[in-house]
């Protein structure tokens, strides 16, 4: 290759362009701003940003050219945009981008003609590129075409954000009839896929607060959002619009959830239950403890117990149960809440299942006489259960109320 001013007849025009290119850039490298007028600054201005586009241009079609034609091989590389980000310490992401926009460009001849004329900006192709190639399959070519060239007259008039957003749509501009289709198949798709990718994640800092993460589809997000700020609302009595306000009324809302429209997790509607004392529902200040295992105050167990949804259990001197809230009249939820605060959960021994995921099992079999009562009930997971009723295994009740599984021989 000839150096930066020192082009031959030998050269391949684009090689020697780039010569006489680097030539004049040397001569001016050093000259000062400012100097210009202002008037000529708003021309160079406007001007540079058009080179540039069209230097892109030329760049890309440089890419495109060198991947068809493998020029990483020779080094070893494993694609020509691996030789390109080694050889000028662009990352292999980015020229891995810009070889695909290259080759893209090279089935949209007049974006790549817009581009190389300075007429569009880079970020503007991709976009008029990018929303054409998503057109479905079955769009006829004729249809597509008219999106492109709908696409590069808006592009006179619109930077990329506002282009991308008619891109999204461009259907509708040209093709009303399939548009509306379309977007209905993809709201459609974008709703699975979210779906798909719902999660939640919390974890506890062992300081009394929870952290957590979620995603969840749009729909649902703004349902809760104006549900929060409602409770949120000042008009509301809340504490306002901030984060603090925010989280606050986030708190509120899962207090206040109505319990008796949630699923039954083992028997017992997945409310919360707050163990306490007689003394600590009197007034006293020994802690409580929801049935997850969490301590919270005695402040906070007496105002939980006031609320809807919210099981109090209160506890004798020897830990009786000696209430369970105003769900009593429920005798088999009432006797399953009372079994859970007892066992903690499954009592087979070494399993750490909690009482969520457990049954009641009758230590004397219901066959065998046995009644449907707390003292003789217990609390086994799903696997216990079902080894608790196979002949093949022997039960050993210990002292500490554990149970121990033994295969018989």
């Amino acid at each position: 290759m000839a150096s930066a001013g020192n082009c031959t007849d030998r050269d391949h025009p684009i090689v020697a362009a780039m010569s006489v290119i680097e030539a004049e850039l040397d001569g001016v490298e050093h000259a000062p701003a400012w100097s210009l007028s202002d008037a000529d600054t708003r021309v160079a201005l406007v001007r540079a940003t058009r080179l540039i586009a069209r230097l892109t241009a030329l760049e890309l079609k440089v890419a495109a050219h060198a991947d068809r034609n493998r020029v990483g091989d020779a080094s070893g590389a494993t694609s020509a945009g691996v030789f390109w980000a080694n050889h000028t310490r662009m990352t292999q992401a980015e020229a891995a981008r810009k070889v695909k926009l290259g080759k893209a460009l090279g089935h949209h001849e007049p974006v790549e003609e817009a581009l190389s004329a300075g007429d569009v900006l880079v970020d503007q192709a991709r976009v008029i590129v990018d929303a054409v190639t998503a057109l479905p399959d079955d769009v006829d070519a004729d249809i597509k075409t008219q999106a492109r060239d709908f696409l590069l007259e808006a592009a006179r008039h619109y930077d990329a954000r506002a282009l991308r957003i008619q891109g999204r749509r461009i259907l509708d501009v040209v093709a009303p009839e399939i548009g509306e289709a379309e977007e209905a198949k993809q709201l459609a798709k974008e709703e699975r896929d979210a779906e798909a990718k719902a999660r939640l994640t919390m974890h506890a800092d062992g300081h009394g607060m929870t952290y957590g993460r979620f995603a969840i589809r749009d729909a649902e997000a703004d349902m809760l959002r104006k549900a929060l700020h409602a409770i949120a609302s000042p008009q509301a009595g809340g504490e306002g619009l901030s984060p603090h306000g925010m989280g606050l009324a986030f708190a509120e809302y899962v207090r206040r959830y109505p319990t008796d429209r949630l699923p039954t997790s083992g028997g017992v509607s997945a409310s919360v239950v707050v163990t306490m004392t007689l003394e600590t529902l009197m007034g006293g200040l020994k802690a409580a403890q929801l049935d997850t295992g969490t301590m919270i105050s005695s402040g906070l167990a007496r105002r939980m117990a006031c609320e809807a949804g919210i099981i109090p259990v209160v506890l004798g001197g020897r830990s009786e149960v000696l209430d369970v809230g105003r769900r009593r009249r429920f005798h088999t939820k009432a006797q399953r809440i009372a079994m859970a605060v007892r066992d903690k959960g499954c009592v087979a021994q070494g399993c750490e299942r909690p009482m969520s995921a457990c049954h009641a099992h009758h230590l004397t079999q219901w066959a065998k006489g046995g009644s449907t009562s707390v003292e003789d009930g217990v609390l086994l997971c799903r696997r216990h259960h079902t080894l608790a009723h196979h002949q093949d295994y022997e039960l050993t009740h210990n002292p500490d109320g554990k149970i121990t599984f033994t295969r018989r021989e």
